[in-house]
């Protein structure tokens, strides 16, 4: 089964762990070591600053990455390491509903829920051809993005360079 503290290091250099930004024309707005003053808030309540935000610790980000994107996915019971982290990583990038764009690359209903199908359907599919088929997928999805709003172009070459820092590997 994958596990949650492997993935972490890599989150971590890939949201820029500890690193705050607000650039104008990302929809995310305040974000602190990847994580939006919105899903902060989220989590710890309306009345939370962008003070608040810069000064979350570690365990605070832990449990927003783990609760509100591994937990979602249902990472745990993914049995294949690279195809989990691929899946949450994307629903890091573009929020949990990311999932019905997993069911539909595995043929099952697109519902959004994370349930014993979808799981099911995900352990028994080749796990290179699945983690191959996100990948394409996730690039798909941010070129549309990019096509559709002008002002997200400028993010289309990180957002790609992301995607391809994930490489199916195995543990054999």
């Amino acid at each position: 089964m994958a596990n949650f503290n492997s993935y972490v290091p890599k989150l971590k250099a890939l949201e820029g762990y500890g690193k705050y930004t607000n650039n104008p024309v990302d929809k995310g707005g305040a974000t602190m070591s990847g994580i939006t003053l919105r899903t902060f808030r989220q989590f710890y309540g309306q009345n939370q600053t962008v003070d608040n935000l810069k000064a979350m610790t570690e365990a605070q980000w832990r449990e927003i990455i783990k609760r509100g994107y591994w937990d979602i996915v249902k990472a745990d019971y993914i049995e294949d390491q690279a195809v989990a982290e691929i899946i949450v990583d994307w629903a890091v990038n573009s929020g949990p509903a990311i999932v019905k764009k997993v069911q539909v690359i595995i043929g099952v209903t697109a519902d959004g829920i994370v349930g014993a199908c979808t799981i099911g359907t995900i352990n028994r599919a080749n796990a290179r051809w699945l983690f191959e088929e996100i990948k394409k997928a996730r690039i798909e999805f941010f070129k549309r993005i990019a096509a559709a709003d002008p002002s997200q172009r400028a993010f289309l070459k990180g957002w790609i360079n992301r995607i391809n820092s994930f490489n199916y590997f195995c543990y054999e």
